[in-house]
């Protein structure tokens, strides 16, 4: 069974798709004439002698004068050839009719009926118009096709691009951890290289696609907490909480992680006094929220313009267009972050990214 799109934009169906064609207007013109003309028959024989006409007559002003002229910008050129091209559909009627259809009809006792040439001649450029239109419309729309699947490589494109600029921003700062570990000789380093293993794996294979689960994603959230624990030991006071079923759920990856990441760079790296960390999960009816709060210097400048928050907001702007809010509120002694996003229930209802019903709120504390 032969899909309508493969069929009209294939080339393969080439002849059977212009054999189609000259049927159905052979058909059409033989009904519509029989309504005000002759019969069926007469009709469907004076048509069918005029195809050869027709195709001489519509195939260069379609795939010539429309295809090398009017689409490439040569207008003036194009309507030259097109007036010059009713004078050539003139003579080719007059002489067409005159010694071919004239004579066959005539054989076979079929009538012409009177203005038999102005009819031919209205004939043949109805129906090379009706031709060219159809092609002009089929080039229309694979140039559309073109063009939109040229758009979502390019958007495609940057959203690798962006997560790659996630990872090594991310890993040049879990490495700095694992090192300052390793120069004391720590036994637990063993332990965090795993974890940085298991982050790394994350990285490589789960985030090449376009959702991952977001229990796995929990997961990296918590061993990134985790190394960051090790690091700073009883100097910082951290809350982490999560609710709800957080199996079967899935979200893009590496969305909340570089929030996490910046309230440690920004939050307990720079606090004087004992800083303090809190981060909530939660999943209920399909809708993710996730808060992040972190003490700060109330004194240190912040902005929220590093690599990873940037690339999180032209993500969100590529995967949910208009659909989403983000603000990020400093409130002196402490930052905070909320997201709510509205979930997908297995990968197997998910298409893309964009066009998922996806529902995205911020709500700062």
């Amino acid at each position: 069974m032969i899909e309508t799109n493969e069929f009209i934009f294939s080339p393969k169906h080439r002849i059977l798709r212009h054999v189609s064609f000259w049927l159905l207007w052979l058909f059409g013109w033989a009904c519509f004439l029989s309504l005000i003309w002759s019969t069926f028959t007469h009709n469907f024989i004076r048509i069918g002698l005029w195809i050869p006409a027709f195709t001489i007559y519509s195939y260069p002003l379609s795939y010539i004068a429309i295809s090398k002229l009017l689409l490439k910008g040569k207008y003036l050129i194009f309507l030259g050839s097109l007036i010059s091209w009713l004078a050539v559909g003139w003579y080719l009627s007059v002489y067409f009719l005159m010694y071919i259809s004239a004579p066959v009809l005539n054989l076979v006792g079929i009538p012409q009926g009177d203005g038999y040439a102005w009819q031919c001649f209205l004939c043949v450029v109805t129906t090379a118009a009706c031709f060219s239109s159809l092609s002009l419309g089929k080039q229309w729309l694979m140039k559309q096709k073109e063009f939109l699947q040229a758009q979502q490589e390019k958007m495609t494109a940057e959203l690798q691009l962006l997560k790659a600029q996630v990872h090594p921003h991310f890993l040049f700062n879990t490495l700095n951890n694992i090192y300052s570990f390793s120069l004391h000789r720590s036994p637990k380093t063993p332990g965090l290289i795993l974890k940085l293993s298991s982050l790394l794996s994350y990285m490589l294979y789960d985030c090449k696609a376009e959702e991952v689960r977001l229990e796995k994603e929990v997961e990296i959230m918590k061993n990134y907490i985790d190394l960051e624990k090790e690091r700073y030991g009883n100097k910082i006071d951290i809350s982490w909480n999560v609710e709800g079923e957080i199996k079967d759920q899935f979200v893009s990856p590496l969305l909340m992680l570089p929030f996490l990441e910046n309230a440690f760079k920004h939050g307990a790296s720079e606090q004087i006094e004992k800083p303090w960390l809190g981060v909530d999960i939660s999943v209920a009816n399909s809708t993710l929220k996730c808060k992040i709060t972190n003490s700060k210097n109330e004194y240190a400048a912040h902005s929220d313009k590093g690599i990873g928050i940037n690339n999180v907001k032209k993500r969100l702007e590529f995967l949910y267009p208009g659909l989403h809010e983000l603000k990020i509120n400093d409130e002196g002694d402490f930052f905070a972050v909320s997201l709510m996003v509205k979930l997908m229930g297995s990968v197997s209802t998910y298409t893309t990214p964009h066009l998922s019903p996806v529902a995205a709120e911020t709500v700062v504390v």
